[in-house]
């Protein structure tokens, strides 16, 4: 994934890798953090990048597609790594793990609203329309994260708004938020982090800014 880092090996069919988990996984903090959530884990991108920054992690991935949760684990042992996966709907997480049993939830999730134009292939589908509208997904991940843990998503700029709001109501106040930026253009990801049971102040990072290759 990067000069030294994890190899990564993207199986056919599943949504290919994107820019979106790569800046992501970049602005993740790690203090405090013993173990960690990967979203929608896909093929486990997002779940390599955490253990490639921080060895000795615990991280699980989760995911509705047996073959993403499959690929997840896979991949963690292709770099020496053990990846807890668990296939299962993210809006079932107080379901499928103890409450409060992390310190950090994170994912590249489909942030497409339900009705906008989907592809016929299930899988890309699954990847790209927002089947977790925020406020559930805000509200699933604060039942499974500690007081003071962290949910860190990616989003579209134009959808901010409802983010943080949905964030705020689910108890994970908005503390930190990084713009990304392709050259002269406007932003392209807002990517932003909230901590549950904090109180109000956000720290807004500099802008990230990214090539066009």
């Amino acid at each position: 994934m990067w000069p030294g880092g994890p190899r990564y090996i993207q199986e056919p069919g599943l949504f290919p890798l994107s820019s979106d988990t790569a800046w992501l996984g970049e602005f993740l903090r790690f203090g405090g953090v013993k173990r960690a959530l990967d979203l929608g884990c896909g093929g486990g991108a997002l779940a390599l990048q955490m253990l490639g920054r921080r060895p000795g992690l615990q991280v699980t991935g989760v995911d509705i597609l047996p073959a993403a949760a499959e690929r997840t684990r896979l991949n963690g042992a292709l770099n020496g790594w053990e990846i807890e996966t668990v296939c299962g709907d993210i809006l079932e997480l107080d379901r499928l793990f103890p409450a409060e049993s992390f310190d950090l939830a994170a994912g590249n999730l489909p942030y497409y609203p339900a009705g906008s134009p989907g592809s016929p292939d299930r899988e890309r589908d699954l990847a790209r329309r927002e089947s977790c509208p925020p406020g559930e997904l805000c509200r699933a991940a604060a039942r499974v994260l500690r007081t003071g843990g962290r949910l860190a998503l990616v989003y579209p700029p134009e959808r901010l708004t409802d983010l943080m709001t949905e964030m705020r109501a689910a108890g994970l106040e908005p503390k930190r938020l990084r713009l990304v930026q392709k050259r002269e253009k406007p932003p392209c990801a807002v990517l932003l982090e909230g901590r549950k049971g904090a109180g109000p102040g956000l720290e807004i990072e500099p802008t990230l800014p990214v090539g066009e290759e």
